[in-house]
């Protein structure tokens, strides 16, 4: 049935879909610079901070998705949660090595324990962030929206990544990373915006009409992971599987992507040569949800497979400005609109009522299996690289491009699962 929404849906969906992806931003792509130069953080640390983070954000949202189903609400977690969320980000104000020599008395240097905090209050980060994004605010999208509208909802909480990318690099150019005072007044400022939309939210969120479930809390906690469910819901875990390894791609390369076009490329600049390619990302992406509406999920999975695939191979190839921008593009391209593709199709087949028990294995799909396995294949890519000596004698890693083939191996693995699921599709047709 066809579903209008009012402007404060569009509004909420906007607003709480780009604070919460200008956060995982900073956490997925700036954390691992913020590590890399305060703390001279190694591959092997960064890998260990990505899969403590997809544990974390796996566990968080089954038990506080099945949670959110029990009581039947949606808008008190995603509201809370960005509060605590805000609050959390700005606590790395105090990770610095000059605050921790003197909090600790250290007498050595404080990179170590650094890089322990860091990668703990990422974890704490990601509890309250996978509280209010991953399992009630897409739970929340999915109570809200139908057949005849989730391709549109999804194309623009696809293409907030993009936009996030875009708004956190332009604001990043802006500082020296080098300098821990640039980090303190990033994190202020990230850290007060999503608790202010939290804020907000109690004003312009419209909690949706979901029956409480009357399932027991700890049958529903592994309802998504019982033989049933998956028997039940045959296409929604192909398309799952098919999502896993989608994000295992993007996970080899994403966690060193910044370091890759600062250290290896020498893009010091690479702000101004992105931020065109991620505006044109961003239109591809909010179009490609609503051409899902209306082609269905055949035509536009297989557009954005080609998309991700061709960037990854030029990125490969090249390393001059143009080639870059242009595979930058088809990479980005690809990638949101393929999280837009899956996550409508994953929502279109969600058992209706039981969204907030089937976050978890959304998330295990998107986060978990892909946060550890990816930045290992990562890590694995790069043992070779190559070295730089920084100005304190210590050394760090440079990433090669090796990152963006490996990826393409594994998108291409895609394929036969995708074909699957259109032969499921056209047997259930029959």
């Amino acid at each position: 049935m066809k579903q209008k929404k009012n402007g404060s849906f569009w509004l909420a969906l906007t607003l709480f879909s780009l604070l919460g992806q200008i956060a995982w931003v900073v956490e997925n792509m700036y954390l691992n610079v913020f590590i890399y130069k305060t703390f001279n953080a190694s591959a092997g640390d960064i890998s260990n901070m990505v899969a403590a983070s997809a544990v974390t954000a796996t566990l968080t949202t089954v038990f506080i998705g099945a949670l959110s189903d029990k009581i039947g609400k949606r808008k008190l977690f995603i509201c809370a949660g960005y509060i605590l969320w805000g609050i959390s980000i700005f606590a790395f104000v105090g990770l610095r090595e000059d605050i921790l020599t003197k909090t600790f008395a250290l007498t050595t240097s404080a990179a170590s324990l650094g890089v322990t905090l860091t990668i703990v209050l990422d974890c704490v980060m990601t509890f309250f962030g996978s509280s209010a994004n991953d399992a009630a605010f897409n739970a929340w999208l999915t109570d809200s929206t139908n057949e005849s509208n989730r391709g549109a909802a999804e194309g623009i909480n696809a293409m907030m990544p993009l936009v996030s990318v875009l708004v956190v690099f332009g604001g990043f150019m802006f500082f020296d990373l080098d300098q821990p005072k640039s980090w303190t007044l990033i994190f202020t400022i990230i850290g007060t915006l999503v608790t202010l939309v939290g804020i907000l939210g109690i004003f312009i969120i419209k909690e949706p009409v979901t029956e409480r479930s009357e399932m027991p809390y700890l049958k529903g906690i592994v309802y998504g992971f019982m033989p049933s469910t998956i028997k039940s819901n045959v296409v929604l875990y192909v398309t799952l599987a098919a999502f896993i390894i989608f994000n295992i791609s993007i996970q080899i390369f994403m966690p060193y992507l910044i370091i890759y076009y600062e250290e290896a490329l020498q893009m010091d600049k690479y702000v101004l040569i992105m931020a065109p390619a991620i505006i044109a990302a961003s239109v591809v992406t909010a179009l490609w949800g609503r051409f899902y509406d209306k082609k269905g999920f055949g035509i536009s999975c297989a557009g954005s497979l080609t998309m991700l695939i061709l960037g990854y191979m030029i990125l490969f190839f090249t390393r001059t400005t143009v080639p870059v921008f242009i595979g930058s593009l088809f990479m980005m391209s690809g990638y949101l609109s393929g999280m837009a593709v899956f996550g409508a199709m994953i929502r279109d087949n969600t058992p209706v009522g039981k969204a907030g028990r089937l976050q978890g294995v959304r998330i295990f799909s998107q986060v978990f299996v892909p946060g550890i396995v990816g930045p290992y294949i990562g890590k694995a890519v790069l043992s070779n690289a190559l070295e730089h000596t920084n100005d304190d004698g210590t050394t760090s890693f440079i990433p090669n491009a090796n990152i963006f083939l490996a990826a393409a191996i594994a998108a291409v693995i895609i394929i036969p699962v995708f074909a699957a699921i259109l032969a499921i599709q056209k047997k259930a047709r029959k």
